[in-house]
């Protein structure tokens, strides 16, 4: 199964991917049937989550249901206890959307506008753009949430900006990229184009750079307040353990 996730996440084109893995992957699941795991996402109890990783496998880290990775529950628990989005509604611009978080906010917001998906190519997105050029007026959206895709893209820093300018003030966004923490500096060469060299340095043969401890500076340099989270930090071991949540900090952004 390891083998098997590995090779299709490296070989089959992600648009490819994400219209196969919503029946593929449950079919996947019955091999985890147990309860002990819990999605929070989707509610689904599992023996333990699918392992997961272009190059490293994480385990326990996919759901066989929803396909929510530890990242996903992290920040639908938090926008849950911490946040009003579930009752408000408020105006949302999902970027790259996650299939988890967007099935579940599609059902959530029902037949409103309010809920913008987009993505460069997905064939699951409403609108189709490059982040660097977003095509909406300025201050348009109450909340983004656009996480994992800035490593995607050419210049990060516009799209930061690009970010900041759609969102109201008193809005806020969650913008999460893979970071190394030991790392003082983002380390990015743009002549790096080998597939197999980007993975080598980057982690990912579509990345075009790794985050170091001055990401939360460039996102401040395009205007945003930033605040690092610790989710993990306020649940129990039990806890942690029942919804495989990470570690990793929940990065969000503010336009004061």
């Amino acid at each position: 199964m390891k083998r098997v996730i590995r090779w299709l996440l490296n070989h089959v084109p992600r648009r490819w991917l994400q219209r196969i893995a919503g029946w593929a992957v449950p079919i996947a699941g019955v091999w985890y049937v147990g309860r002990g795991r819990e999605c929070v996402v989707c509610g689904a109890r599992r023996r333990r989550f699918m392992p997961y990783g272009y190059v490293h496998l994480r385990e326990d880290a996919l759901c066989p249901s929803c396909l929510s990775l530890e990242r996903h529950r992290m920040i639908w628990l938090w926008m849950g206890r911490s946040t009003k989005l579930f009752e408000k509604l408020p105006t949302v611009l999902h970027i790259a959307p996650e299939v988890s978080l967007m099935r579940h906010l599609r059902r959530l917001y029902g037949d409103t506008p309010r809920y913008i998906t987009a993505d460069l190519e997905s064939p699951l997105a409403d609108m189709h753009f490059d982040v660097e050029s977003i095509p909406l007026a300025d201050e348009s959206v109450d909340v983004i949430i656009c996480n994992h895709l800035l490593e995607h893209v050419r210049d990060d820093r516009r799209a930061m900006r690009e970010l900041w300018r759609v969102l109201r003030h008193g809005g806020w966004g969650i913008v999460l990229v893979p970071e190394d923490r030991s790392r003082e500096h983002t380390f990015e060469d743009d002549s790096i184009i080998e597939p197999s060299e980007r993975t080598r340095l980057f982690g990912q043969y579509d990345h075009r750079r790794v985050y170091g401890r001055d990401y939360d500076e460039r996102l401040c340099e395009a205007g945003f307040a930033v605040e690092r989270i610790a989710v993990a930090a306020s649940l129990t071991p039990e806890e942690r353990t029942l919804y495989a949540i990470g570690s990793d900090d929940l990065v969000v952004v503010r336009k004061l």
